[in-house]
């Protein structure tokens, strides 16, 4: 990880038993199949000009410092109730009114956000200006293409 280490990871409970699977996968399933794709590349001989073998030594890497990290964050992870009306804060899910529409976001921490999914982080842009405003209220975000403004409408 790059920079300093953070202190807590703010999960939800279903961002929790994600990662939790997550790492039972890994170190399972994956280090099963790599520790098998690794013998057989050793079969076929000569190892400096091996591409099978290189390819499961990195792919090994990845998996190990995958573990790594969700093993940190797991360490580290503080599990954030949903919110239920009154003010945004994290795990809140909030229905905003836009100029051409309406949205929906729920806010979590950085390690869960997933915008595809309406998961923004509480760190992100829109997630700033969301924390500690109330149904009614409006929020300004600067984006690169100009400023967007939100009502929100109602706090879950």
């Amino acid at each position: 990880m790059n920079g300093p280490a953070k202190n807590e990871f703010h999960l939800t409970a279903e961002g929790l038993q994600t990662l939790k699977d997550e790492l039972k996968e890994l170190t399972t399933v994956k280090r099963a199949e790599i520790a098998e794709r690794l013998k057989e590349a050793k079969a076929d001989g000569d190892l400096s000009e091996n591409a099978m073998f290189d390819a499961a030594r990195d792919e090994q890497g990845f998996i190990e410092g995958r573990i790594a990290e969700i093993e940190h964050i797991l360490k580290h992870a503080v599990v954030i109730a949903s919110k239920k009306g009154g003010h945004v804060g994290l795990g809140s899910t909030v229905h905003l009114e836009l100029e051409d529409g309406q949205q929906k976001y729920t806010i979590v921490g950085s390690t869960e956000a997933n915008p595809d999914e309406g998961k923004i982080s509480d760190e992100s842009p829109i997630g700033k200006a969301l924390i500690g405003k109330k149904p009614g209220d409006e929020v300004h975000v600067q984006v690169p293409s100009g400023v967007l403004t939100y009502k929100i409408t109602r706090v879950e």
